[in-house]
């Protein structure tokens, strides 16, 4: 984590003409940026898996059609296209379970009062007048529309804008490939209730952005902007 924390100072002491005393601010969103980047192939691999599996609705009807006595060798003839044709289920899942790492590491060095011994000198730094470390019940205290209050009402209006993009994106989207029916391998792993809840997932980080310290939610909210314009290119 120390080597982390390091890396932020420096990023923050290259931004900080641009930015000033907002530059580990700056730095945690271009940290955000690069991680986005080096997912990016795996969610370019993604968007190609779900065009994939679009394309094999024919055939697992035509399984369907076939097995329709025998839900068990339905489920395995499906598997079993699937693997034939290199398609996975789960891959669109990859990308954002890889970012859990970074954002838990982040949320643990902006909760941390002391990195390797030593006082924890990130929590110092600000976003406006709002602290990096804080949380918004701490900006609150000091009235909702205060410095730092207003940082937060801020961030809030970016997700909450985020959001809607978001959940009219995710409806568009199931419109155009409804969620596949009982028997296809979404249905085998579970995912067709994700994919009913995916475009409300976008409002959940409303709750995050609540609750995480400041830094972690700059996290949380680069990495969903990200998100959604990268599922409006890769997937339109």
């Amino acid at each position: 984590m120390s080597v982390f924390a390091h890396l932020v100072e420096q990023l923050a002491d290259l931004l900080r003409p641009l930015f000033g005393a907002s530059a580990a601010a700056a730095a945690i969103v271009l940290f955000t940026a690069l991680v986005r980047l080096l997912v990016h192939p795996l969610s370019r691999a993604a968007a190609r898996g779900q065009k994939a599996r679009t394309a094999l609705r024919p055939r697992i009807a035509e399984l369907r059609r076939k097995h329709a006595g025998d839900p068990e060798r339905l489920q395995r003839a499906v598997l079993d296209l699937h693997a034939q044709e290199k398609v996975s289920p789960l891959a669109g899942c990859l990308p954002g379970m890889l970012q859990i790492p970074a954002f838990f590491l982040l949320y643990h060095l902006f909760s941390s009062d002391t990195i390797g011994g030593e006082a924890n000198g990130l929590l110092g730094h600000r976003l406006l007048a709002a602290p990096l470390g804080g949380r918004w019940a701490d900006a609150l205290q000091g009235g909702l529309f205060s410095g730092a209050g207003l940082v937060y009402l801020g961030l809030f209006a970016v997700v909450a804008c985020v959001a809607v993009f978001s959940y009219r994106l995710s409806k568009r989207m199931l419109a155009a490939d409804p969620p596949a029916p009982s028997g296809d391998a979404e249905q085998v792993h579970g995912m067709g209730a994700v994919t009913r809840v995916m475009p409300f997932m976008s409002f959940f980080t409303l709750v995050t952005v609540a609750v995480v310290p400041l830094a972690a939610a700059l996290y949380v909210v680069t990495s969903t902007t990200w998100s959604v314009a990268e599922r409006a290119v890769l997937y339109r």
